[in-house]
């Protein structure tokens, strides 16, 4: 079986809201109290990887039997936050975003359909136990979807091009946001947004992320990782990448009534991203 642990695995990037362990009941709220006391906590590749290893066997493991006890760590003004992996659940979730991806002929190629009915079965007996249950994380491949650069601002951009003293190192770029910051963001985005045009699929998508940010604590912290699609992006413009404050001007100028601006603020992230689509239909 191929090793997968030492790939660096691209392309996808994520969307994680980080909760105060005081949002857990008990037990989680010890598990994960002990869990972020760890010295070797995983990273997001480590997550990757161990999914995509359950797609080896033959059939595939389309979505992991046991949910995972693993989660992301974050220590915000002195206090732990986690964000479960939630792999099962997610994986669930995805599977059923595959229909609208994919030709039936590929994704019968990629999971055969008897493996994906059982799935979906296993999914529906285990909702009518968890009605509530919601992921912490969400992914998105070959894209940094326009409505989650509202939520955060260009100040809050952290980036850093790798390399340095102890070997390589891929580059990261992320953003950080208080939970209230987002929701606020989200809110302000929607009214100008509804002032300027009466429907479309950027207004949806920030309704929905707006409905999921309302499901945590509010003293959460929000981050925009683009993950592995730094791998995606062309050698020299990710440090040149400011597609956060392109959205903020392209909004603030709907509020202002200056359609003229915001239509050129979203010609440069769309002319950004350009490389990214057509690298994605290369494959």
């Amino acid at each position: 079986m191929p090793k997968v642990s030492s790939v660096i695995v691209p392309y996808a990037a994520y969307l994680r809201v980080y909760e105060p362990l005081a949002a857990f009941r008990e037990p989680e709220r010890e598990h994960w109290a002990r869990y972020a006391r760890r010295p070797d906590l995983p990273s997001y590749q480590v997550e990757l990887r161990r999914s995509l290893a359950d797609l080896l066997p033959t059939p595939p493991v389309a979505v992991p039997v046991h949910e995972s006890a693993d989660a992301f760590v974050a220590e915000v003004d002195g206090v732990v936050c986690v964000c479960p992996w939630r792999t099962r659940l997610r994986g669930w979730q995805a599977l059923g975003d595959l229909a609208a991806d994919y030709p039936e002929p590929v994704l019968d190629a990629l999971i055969p359909p008897v493996v994906r009915r059982e799935t979906a079965q296993d999914y529906e007996r285990w909702l009518e136990r968890n009605p509530d249950a919601r992921p912490w994380i969400r992914t998105a491949t070959w894209q940094v979807p326009i409505n989650w650069f509202v939520l955060v601002s260009d100040a809050e951009r952290e980036y850093d091009k790798g390399g340095g003293d102890q070997g390589p190192t891929a580059p990261v770029l992320r953003y950080r946001t208080p939970m209230v910051q987002a929701r606020r963001r989200v809110a302000r985005g929607l009214r100008a947004l509804k002032e300027a045009v009466d429907e479309g699929p950027l207004i949806d998508g920030l309704t929905d992320v707006g409905r999921w940010l309302e499901e945590f604590h509010p003293r959460s912290l929000v981050e925009l990782d683009y993950g592995g699609l730094v791998h995606a992006v062309p050698a020299g413009e990710l440090e040149d990448d400011h597609s956060a404050a392109d959205v903020a001007e392209g909004i603030e100028a709907l509020r202002e009534g200056d359609p003229a601006t915001a239509g050129e603020a979203y010609g440069r992230l769309v002319e950004r991203w350009r490389a990214v689509r057509d690298r994605r239909s290369a494959n």
